[in-house]
């Protein structure tokens, strides 16, 4: 396989509303939808659909979310030999609040996806050249051993560090390309809150970076993405383009999709996050995670109409 994408699957109980509520709160929702979601089925979907080569690696609870989800991958080009199912934990499942900007909050329980270890990777079919992705909703120690296997086989790995939280260093060195936002570049790199200047967020990146050869990839929601390419002091900033956010859910998880299929399919760096932030801006303008990831047909056409 070109791409192998380990981590979570989760459903999404999507609220909307008009406003947030606040600490204490109760506010009335208009709509309430069950959408298959998880970063690593978000993203698995999203390089699928965007002309990858993709296996996803996850698991689900034996319950009734878990058949939907499931049955719903299934309808995907993905493979799903290494889809299993945890004997005592439930699917995982994400609690999401819309308001009528299209902006959400998140809550995420994990359930089957930190049942997800070490010892269900070691038959994985990594060769040279594969691109291996994972994010945090799946143990640490799974993906340090995870990227140690594909950094051996002469694979590339991705981390996107979402949601993010503490983590070892030694983790971080496997990393070839570190895709986050500006807020967890903040968190990871010792700052309160993010920088507003390209400059500082590049110098930002370049102090986090834990080795010259890491690629930082910092998206910066409606106004694009900031990349400190490998062995470079020197920032490339893709601006985003103009649409109408109906819901951003799912945006980021299609950007790093699109992203790693373009990095497989050969394309230069510039182009290929060209080619994820067409991905992304397509995505925002429906409803819904997994639902929302553009085709290769969709996000070509976009980039050249």
């Amino acid at each position: 396989m070109s791409i192998i994408v380990v981590g979570s699957i989760n459903m999404d109980v999507v609220a909307r509303t008009a406003t947030h509520p606040m600490a204490g709160q109760t506010v009335l929702g208009n709509q309430l939808r069950f959408i298959a979601g998880g970063k690593g089925s978000n993203q698995a979907i999203a390089a699928a659909r965007a002309g990858g080569d993709v296996r996803l690696v996850g698991k689900l609870g034996q319950d009734a979310f878990g058949k939907t989800l499931e049955a719903f991958l299934h309808q995907e080009a993905l493979n799903l030999d290494d889809l299993t199912f945890s004997p005592n934990a439930p699917t995982g499942t994400a609690i999401i609040v819309v308001d009528e900007h299209g902006e959400n909050t998140i809550v995420v329980i994990p359930g089957a996806n930190h049942d997800l270890h070490p010892a269900h990777l070691s038959h994985l079919p990594i060769h040279p050249g594969d691109f291996v992705l994972a994010q945090f909703e799946i143990p640490l120690e799974t993906i340090h051993a995870l990227f140690t296997l594909a950094r051996s086989r002469g694979a590339n790995t991705v981390l996107n560090t979402a949601p993010a939280m503490p983590c070892s260093r030694e983790l971080l060195e496997q990393v070839d390309y570190w895709v986050l936002n500006e807020v967890e570049l903040a968190l990871y790199g010792g700052e309160t809150v993010p920088p507003h200047d390209h400059d500082a967020l590049t110098a930002l990146a370049l102090r986090t970076r834990v080795q010259h050869a890491q690629t930082m990839v910092v998206t910066l929601g409606a106004e694009g993405v900031l990349c400190v390419p490998a062995e470079s002091e020197q920032a490339v900033f893709i601006p985003a383009h103009r649409v109408q956010a109906v819901d951003t859910t799912g945006a980021g998880d299609c950007f790093v999709g699109a992203f790693v299929t373009a990095l497989r399919q050969a394309f230069p760096l510039e182009s290929a996050l060209r080619f994820a932030n067409a991905a992304a801006a397509l995505s925002v303008q429906t409803e819904g995670a997994s639902l929302s990831m553009p085709t290769r047909q969709a996000i070509e056409a976009f980039l050249h109409g």
